[in-house]
């Protein structure tokens, strides 16, 4: 009998047949790590990186929609998987440190004891507060920090450091995402609904200037008051008030800001007058959703499945960015010298193939992660920003968030 000349490439040139071009990352991890697996391990250089989080209190009572008490730390450590299946050909190995911070331990304590260790990379899944202070803290080091959690344009304006990068989109950019689709849709007249939380209002500011940048109009402003009706258990006796809230309001769609999910999901289809709702609830700009399948993400959510037994959330793959950031830019230096990376990740030749369709990078001037942002609603993806018609003299991924011209960032 004949033996099998069949080539061990045959399944992923099949695999890249059917998806085309926008595989080729989803391609080359599974190639690496089929041949990873005959491959004799050289020595390696191993790489450690910090991960500090707060995990998130487990609800009182039952929530559907309650964080993973692994939020974001499954994301980082898939992306150490990957780090390490091409590290393997470069000699290089990665590892997580992770420290969960409780009542007991400051951030920058936790940064101090990771420093301690030799760690020069830090991924943060932490408020804005917490990644100034960490960055300040290890400022001078040779650190560099991730900030995947805090969306605050301060971080990317006025309180910007040069030792953090910005891996999730700012709320400018998540809010100029939904303006491109407004405007492509000619939804102009807005409703602006905002709760009572500082972050509410800070989305809601994001808002107002992209409203402005994208020539849409507030047609009205109200205040939430009516407390977290869409966590409310039975009936309540504000609910009748809410109901007739937007009666009398001449406008195209609703927009909540409603960042801790209190009200927001509770406005849709209990507006007065037959009105869709965007913001932070209804259709939203974000970073991942599970039905995200297209340019090789189809394999990456499957992958992540397997590994963490559940859904990809956002901040999973914020934490999986910013990791993989530190393996792709060692991989492309050839060195995991971290004074030698430090300043390659704010270079143009820097690229992050990251199941977006295109290459990520970051911005010279504020160190925020450039990527499309997708418009999903909760069973759909909607659109991509940025749309198409927006153009830029350098991407068009700067017609999203704040432009160099524009930017108030000053390293500090």
């Amino acid at each position: 009998m004949q033996a099998s000349t069949r080539s061990p490439l045959a399944p992923f040139a099949l695999l890249l047949g059917l998806c085309g071009s926008w595989c080729l990352p989803a391609v080359a991890q599974e190639l690496a790590r089929s041949e990873a697996a005959a491959a004799p391990t050289p020595a390696a250089t191993e790489t450690r990186i910090g991960l500090i989080y707060r995990p998130e209190l487990a609800p009182s009572s039952y929530d559907a929609e309650a964080a993973p008490e692994d939020e974001g730390v499954a994301g980082a450590r898939m992306a150490i998987k990957d780090n390490n299946t091409t590290g393997r050909f470069t000699k290089q190995t990665y590892a997580l440190d992770e420290i969960a911070l409780d009542a007991t331990k400051s951030p920058v304590d936790a940064a101090r004891e990771l420093t301690g260790r030799g760690i020069k990379f830090l991924v943060l899944a932490l408020p804005a507060d917490a990644v100034l202070a960490v960055a300040d803290a290890v400022k001078g080091e040779g650190v560099t920090v991730f900030n995947v959690a805090a969306p605050d344009d301060r971080l990317r304006g006025v309180d910007c450091r040069r030792n953090v990068f910005h891996v999730l989109p700012s709320r400018a950019m998540q809010t100029d995402a939904l303006a491109q689709f407004f405007t492509l849709m000619r939804w102009r007249k807005m409703f602006l609904i905002t709760g009572p939380q500082d972050g509410d209002r800070l989305y809601a500011e994001a808002f107002k200037n992209s409203a402005r940048k994208f020539n849409l109009k507030i047609t009205a402003e109200k205040p939430w008051t009516f407390g977290p009706l869409a966590k409310a258990r039975g009936d309540t006796p504000t609910r009748s008030e809410a109901m007739v809230f937007t009666r009398g309001v001449d406008y195209d769609l609703a927009i909540v800001a409603d960042e801790a999910n209190d009200w927001g999901d509770y406005v849709p289809f209990r507006t007065v007058d037959p009105r869709p709702v965007a913001g932070t609830q209804g259709l939203i700009a974000t970073t991942w959703h599970p039905t995200l399948e297209t340019w090789g993400a189809a394999q990456a959510q499957n992958r992540f499945r397997r590994q963490a037994g559940r859904l990809m959330r956002p901040l999973d793959y914020q934490a999986w960015a910013a990791v993989r950031s530190i393996g792709e830019a060692a991989t492309q230096k050839k060195t995991a010298d971290p004074a030698v990376l430090a300043p390659y990740f704010a270079d143009p030749a820097f690229s992050l193939p990251a199941y977006k369709g295109v290459s990520l990078t970051y911005r010279p001037w504020d160190h925020q992660l450039r990527q499309p942002v997708i418009v999903v609603q909760p069973k759909a993806m909607v659109s991509v920003a940025p749309e198409q018609g927006f153009t830029h003299q350098r991407t068009p991924l700067d017609t999203l968030g704040i432009d160099l011209p524009e930017t108030t960032c000053k390293f500090l």
